[in-house]
């Protein structure tokens, strides 16, 4: 129960839903941003914001302790989902470019007109939300998904990196079916990557994917090869799946990982300390639905071990209130939690007295130990 004088704050009753470890709160950040899904932390604490199917693009911008100005930067865009932030500039990937947005945080009140950087991807739209970020080198890194359930196609299924003015154009990585997620560890500088995998093999096959590349010109199994061990039925006698890189960690099947970051900051006890978090989309063509949550990749001399769930809730019985997207680290280490079903950013904190979460409820570690074990 609340310690005497203090107040639990009344919340949605979605929120009231989501089960966190213990000492962990969860609180509508805004509620401004229809179809919220990628996300970029820009050096003054602003957050941008991709929606893809609503063509907007937005900036939060922090006041204090209450919630965030919500701008517009874009709007009419052709699938804006991913955003990133670089050197003061804002981009932003349409299907069919890049673009960006220079010194935009000083220009938050007056947008300026955004520059092309690349026009030249596809306009097949299957697949088409193109994620984006800067890695370790300083080059602009997108992910092409693959126009497809299952095709070879040699232009997709890749993630490629660029100069930060477009030039220099290159394929990284090749054999994958649809990144819409990926970071760097950091301390190795290696990518890390979620991937989708194929639809139409059963409810159980084959699993989501988190994967790493600890260099360059690496391939990782699609069309031949799924989850690192299950043939595709119509690529699958090409090529042996011993020939490409098997996924770090396999993911439940059609959970639909998207964004995934590792947590470096300190608010969070050291346990969740460098390891990976994934948002968790969830399936769409399984007879019982699965996924709707955010997981964690536990780490160990940079190999995966497994996979617990940190926070879920958003899936009860067959209805879905919420699909996370992209996951965000404030700079005062709290995370950031997009969901474009909703058209919310969610804030999860830690505190040391559980029964300041804003949810209403006081949530323990028995709690969390049945959410890992029956995920």
């Amino acid at each position: 129960m609340p310690a005497a004088g203090l107040a639990v704050a009344a919340a949605p009753a979605v929120l009231d839903d989501i089960v966190l470890p213990s000492g962990f709160s969860i609180e509508i950040y805004s509620d401004e941003v229809s179809g919220a899904r990628s996300m970029a932390l820009g050096e003054a604490g602003t957050v941008f914001v991709g929606t893809a199917r609503d063509g907007r693009v937005y900036a939060l911008v922090p006041q204090g302790e209450g919630r965030p100005r919500v701008v517009t930067i874009a709007s009419g865009l052709r699938m804006p989902n991913g955003v990133a932030f670089h050197d003061g500039d804002l981009y932003v990937a349409e299907l069919t470019r890049i673009i960006r947005y220079d010194d935009i945080e000083k220009h938050l009140d007056d947008i300026p007109v955004p520059v092309v950087v690349i026009d030249t991807f596809s306009g097949e739209t299957h697949h088409g939300r193109r994620y984006i970020d800067f890695g370790p080198d300083r080059k602009l890194y997108v992910s092409i998904g693959s126009p497809c359930n299952v095709c070879l196609r040699d232009d997709f299924g890749i993630i490629a990196r660029m100069n930060s003015d477009g030039s220099a154009y290159e394929v990284y990585v090749r054999g994958i079916r649809n990144s819409v997620g990926f970071t760097w560890h950091p301390e190795t500088d290696d990518l890390w990557f979620t991937d989708n995998g194929r639809d139409m093999l059963g409810d159980d096959l084959p699993p989501g994917e988190l994967n790493r590349a600890s260099r360059g010109g690496m391939h990782f199994g699609f069309p031949y090869c799924h989850g690192g061990d299950v043939r595709d039925p119509e690529f699958g006698g090409q090529r042996d799946c011993d020939e490409f890189t098997p996924p770090a960690q396999k993911l439940g099947p059609h959970v639909a990982p998207l964004g995934v970051e590792f947590y470096s900051g300190t608010q969070f006890p050291e346990a969740y300390r460098g390891q990976a978090f994934i948002a968790e989309h969830g399936s769409w063509n399984r007879s019982q639905k699965i996924g709707y949550r955010i997981v964690m990749v536990r780490l160990k001399d940079g190999h995966a071990t497994g996979v617990e769930v940190f926070a879920k809730g958003w899936l009860q019985g067959d209805e879905v209130s919420g699909r996370p997207v992209d996951i965000l680290f404030l700079d005062d280490g709290s995370m950031l939690v997009s969901d474009d079903k909703a058209g919310r950013i969610y804030r999860i904190k830690y505190s040391k007295e559980p029964w300041e979460q804003v949810s209403g409820r006081n949530r323990g570690k028995a709690d969390f130990m049945i959410s890992r074990s029956t995920g």
